[in-house]
């Protein structure tokens, strides 16, 4: 039987923490996003030549994404956060490393864009991989250093604001390394590899501090009331090992690029002279 402190249970179940709970600021553009996608989708349906280049498995992924987005962004789970670290870090992970790729693994092939007028050219500087790298960077390391993460939840920015910046500079980074728009990201799979190896580096590195780290380096954290008889510095050894294992299906798939890479260099040193 769950026991209620200051108001807020400390033992919800599943059903408890997915008890909606509607933010209007990521609802809406949630909402507008698939609205649209859909709509796209049934138009693009009617053609075969439509049909071919979005098949129904890329609807179905986008789909899924599309709906984890919703469960972590509008249910109480979201309303937690000074109660578990380790579920708050569980929510910005499937922000951060699944609902991303779902996301684009959903966009159909062939997208017509010119990288040098309107909409192609704005994805052709956003999906530079050292710009992608910088702001997935900058969002990592500023929001998981004590000062910054600590302002935030003191501030009440880490329940709202974070989640946002989580989803959108790691869908850049999911967009280099899936590369769903040839026609304005030219990057060969080597230097995705390359990318992916990176961009898992600032994750992995504060994964390590949390697992490693004998004190509870957040103060809002330090005599917080955690869920599920936690202590605080259990949430946060917790919450290393949520990031850590997140991040691993994206260095894995980096390390299977850059030996494709290698693949490619050693067939084409093989071929005889033209």
């Amino acid at each position: 039987m769950s026991a209620p402190s200051g108001g807020i249970d400390l033992n919800p179940t599943l059903a408890d923490l997915l008890t909606l709970h509607v933010q209007p600021a990521l609802l809406i553009p949630t909402l507008l996003v698939g609205a649209w996608y859909g709509w796209r989708f049934v138009q693009a349906r009617r053609t075969p030549q439509g049909r071919a280049r979005w098949p129904l498995w890329r609807a179905a992924l986008f789909a899924l994404g599309w709906v984890l987005l919703l469960l972590t962004t509008q249910s109480r789970a979201a309303t937690l956060t000074q109660s578990s670290m380790a579920l708050y870090m569980t929510r910005l992970m499937i922000l951060a490393e699944v609902v991303p790729p779902l996301l684009v693994l959903g966009i159909p092939r062939g997208v017509a864009l010119d990288p040098r007028r309107g909409m192609g050219r704005v994805l052709n500087v956003l999906l530079d991989p050292w710009l992608a790298l910088a702001v997935w960077t900058a969002v990592i390391v500023y929001w998981n250093v004590p000062a910054g993460f600590n302002a935030s939840v003191v501030a009440n920015t880490a329940a709202a604001l974070l989640p946002g910046l989580y989803l959108l500079s790691s869908l850049l980074v999911w967009l280099v390394i899936l590369r769903p728009l040839p026609a304005v990201q030219p990057a060969t799979i080597g230097s995705r590899g390359w990318f992916g190896l990176l961009a898992a580096l600032p994750m992995m590195a504060v994964a390590s501090v949390w697992l490693y780290t004998p004190r509870v380096l957040y103060q809002p954290f330090v005599n917080a009331l955690c869920l599920w008889n936690l202590t605080p510095l259990q949430n946060q050894q917790i919450s290393g090992w949520i990031m850590m294992l997140a991040g691993l299906p994206a260095l894995a798939l980096a390390f299977i690029q850059l030996f494709q890479w290698l693949v490619s260099l050693t067939e084409q040193q093989d071929l005889p002279p033209a």
